[in-house]
């Protein structure tokens, strides 16, 4: 097979060729070209959002999960109390960095193949008045569950609270609009829904809570007060740069504007999704969620009844046909996730269906059909 196997994973995600060619040159990490082209794909980053008027937008080096530790770090005070919204994997991550970086933690849990109620989060906010902050994954991809951004962000409005927000999976896909949303701190990634590579994250701070946060982060280099202050006073980034990675979300975010932004990226994904959906469908497979809460980023399907389903040997099968599946996330039950987003389209996803259909041949299983 000529061409690169095709991503079927939360991130990082297929990207284009006119992505990969961005990479193929060097910058030099103090350069004035270099540091244009950051303060490009920062005001880009914050037109997505419509938070010109409402928000800087600090970018930092490593994965999407240094983001979100670095933005709790610097937007909840030593002596603060975080509040996490947990239906799933990565709500559970954001509790366990915030406990080790020394600040009080209380998790609320709520059914992994359910929503965060707001409701309850209300009455919660309501009987503990020491919290200053909540946490919440916008699209949880353990099971791909999307969670009520706008009413738990009325909800924390109400009650005086920060709403730091984990929107790494949606940011470009689903609509988040600053102007309307209420929320303290946003974090996304370079290799998600901008079809970018990996290596960056970025956290959108609301300007008028950013000056008190100097001094709350006991890290250096994930200061995000220090990162600004120093990038508004020089154009440069405090230590080297993911110089390649930056300059190919640059090239990305321009194929995501010409493609026409957010609405026909979610267009296209919720595209991909339909066609996965209703492909997987005819051979038996069985969505995990419910499809009223369902994110068109990334579903969680059942694992066949058979006896002679193993993942392990799907995933090779499927591996040797293009395809890069994704284990489940969930320890009650054996699942399997397939991602819809990346630089791909229902061709890509009907291709997929149907080497995940010689997969299940390939062992002699004729119904994906859960137990």
């Amino acid at each position: 097979m000529d061409r690169d196997k095709i991503l079927l994973t939360p991130g990082p995600l297929t990207t284009t060729l006119r992505t990969k060619l961005a990479m193929l040159r060097d910058w030099g990490s103090w350069d004035s070209d270099f540091n244009a082209v950051t303060a490009s794909v920062r005001a880009s980053l914050l037109r997505i959002i419509h938070g010109q008027d409402s928000h800087v937008v600090v970018p930092l080096q490593g994965s999407g999960t240094f983001s979100v530790e670095a933005a709790v770090a610097t937007l909840v005070p030593r002596d603060g109390h975080v509040l996490v919204l947990d239906n799933g994997a990565y709500c559970k991550r954001a509790a366990r960095l915030t406990t080790l970086m020394g600040r009080r933690c209380t998790v609320l849990g709520f059914d992994e193949a359910a929503q965060v109620d707001p409701a309850v989060v209300e009455q919660h906010l309501k009987s503990d008045p020491s919290v200053t902050h909540v946490v919440m994954i916008h699209c949880e991809t353990g099971a791909g569950v999307l969670n009520p951004l706008q009413a738990v962000s009325d909800v924390c409005a109400a009650h005086g609270k920060g709403l730091i927000v984990d929107a790494m999976s949606s940011f470009g896909a689903l609509e988040i609009d600053a102007r309307t949303t209420r929320f303290d701190a946003l974090i996304a990634a370079s290799g998600k829904c901008l079809e970018g590579v990996p290596g960056m994250g970025f956290v959108f701070i609301r300007k008028a809570i950013l000056d008190g946060c100097a001094g709350n982060s006991q890290s250096l280099a994930m200061d995000l007060h220090d990162q600004y202050v120093y990038m508004e006073k020089t154009t440069q980034w405090r230590f080297t740069p993911p110089t390649h990675v930056v300059v190919a979300l640059h090239e990305a975010i321009a194929q995501f504007e010409a493609e026409g932004g957010q609405s026909a990226r979610l267009a296209r994904y919720t595209s991909n999704y339909q066609t996965l959906v209703g492909g997987m469908a005819k051979l038996g497979f069985k969505p995990f969620l419910d499809p009223a809460i369902q994110a068109p980023i990334i579903v969680t399907f059942h694992a066949p009844a058979d006896a002679r389903y193993s993942f392990k040997t799907f995933y090779n099968a499927a591996r040797s046909r293009g395809f890069i599946l994704y284990p489940g996330k969930l320890t009650q039950i054996e699942t399997f996730r397939v991602g819809c987003i990346g630089a791909i389209g229902p061709d890509e996803m009907e291709q997929a269906v149907h080497a995940m259909a010689l997969a299940l041949q390939d062992v002699g299983i004729t119904s994906a059909a859960p137990a």
